[in-house]
């Protein structure tokens, strides 16, 4: 049985189009003061129950996940599984200066406490995130959507590049993919959401660039290094990203780049109005992957790379 959380409820609904089957009948009561009650309205005793929720900001949309995940468990599912596409404050994944907290561990624990039997997500920050939960993490990629949509683009001379240092792996899985070469922009920050400076490692000259990244959050970088790359000589460039996070003037930036086109996965819902962007949808990976999983089944030949 497949229910969804409010934030990501258009997405189980293309999963459940997807299975065949129906979403799930959940009410959620918000009282005056701003706390809210889950509430499933039919039965899930013995049934193997998933729950699809991004817990992308504000706070709610992971409270209101717990919440489901402890409703589930309590009225006997036999299974209670989340289906995460875009696992929120996956950044904050280790002590980067003293005295901070590991924000990721420690939404892990209180899914994990709360009751979770397996986590389903994609395209974590860092891979090794997955050991922060002691349940069965499956976890897909964006690279099964985004692939197949660049090829057909049919670009000549392209380039993979990656916005920084910390996606060289990602960008070098597409830059083989390809068998094309790989283009690194070596970034500083003065503060967190704002780049001080940045520089090309590699050439574009000529080139049709794909930049690569896991998320675009204030597009600051990512246009930054796409004014830089076409400056340089870039023939296009445009890029792609599995999380459409978007805060603030990302739009703007975006639309005012010299970006071609910007891709994203349908995780996080996008509400602005830009040309450029645009979503593939990502529920037909998420609904074979919740088919397998039912069904005992291998996930693995599901990725393209």
């Amino acid at each position: 049985m497949v229910f969804a959380g409010t934030s990501t409820k258009y997405l189980a609904e293309k999963i459940c189009v997807s299975l065949n089957c129906p979403l799930g009948n959940m009410s959620v009561t918000r009282f005056a003061d701003g706390e809210f009650e889950i509430c499933f309205d039919e039965s899930i005793r013995g049934k193997d129950v998933f729950l699809v929720q991004s817990t992308f900001p504000n706070a709610d949309n992971l409270m209101e996940l717990l919440l489901m995940v402890d409703a589930a468990k309590r009225a006997s599912a036999r299974t209670v599984n989340a289906v995460i596409p875009y696992y929120g404050w996956a950044r904050q994944d280790r002590k980067s200066k003293p005295r901070v907290s590991i924000a990721a561990k420690l939404v892990a624990d209180m899914l994990t406490v709360a009751g979770i039997s397996r986590v389903i997500t994609m395209d974590l920050h860092a891979d090794q995130e997955q050991g922060f939960f002691n349940v069965p993490v499956d976890h897909l990629y964006a690279s099964s959507v985004i692939l197949p949509y660049i090829e057909s683009l049919h670009l000549e001379n392209i380039v993979i590049a990656t916005p920084d240092v910390g996606g060289t792996k990602r960008a070098n899985s597409y830059a083989k993919y390809f068998n094309c070469p790989l283009v690194i922009c070596n970034k500083t920050r003065v503060k967190p959401n704002e780049v001080a400076s940045i520089q090309i490692i590699g050439s574009v000259e000529d080139a049709n660039v794909v930049i690569v990244d896991d998320l675009v959050d204030t597009a600051g970088s990512i246009t930054k290094a796409a004014d830089l790359m076409k400056a340089c000589g870039a023939r296009s460039v445009r890029a792609c990203a599995s999380h459409c996070v978007m805060s603030g003037v990302a739009s703007e930036r975006i639309e005012a780049s010299s970006l071609v086109e910007m891709v994203f996965t349908d995780s996080i819902p996008y509400t602005h109005n830009c040309p450029k962007v645009k979503q593939l949808s990502v529920a037909d990976i998420f609904a074979e992957t919740i088919r397998r999983v039912e069904n005992n089944e291998s996930i693995s030949s599901q990725y393209l790379i």
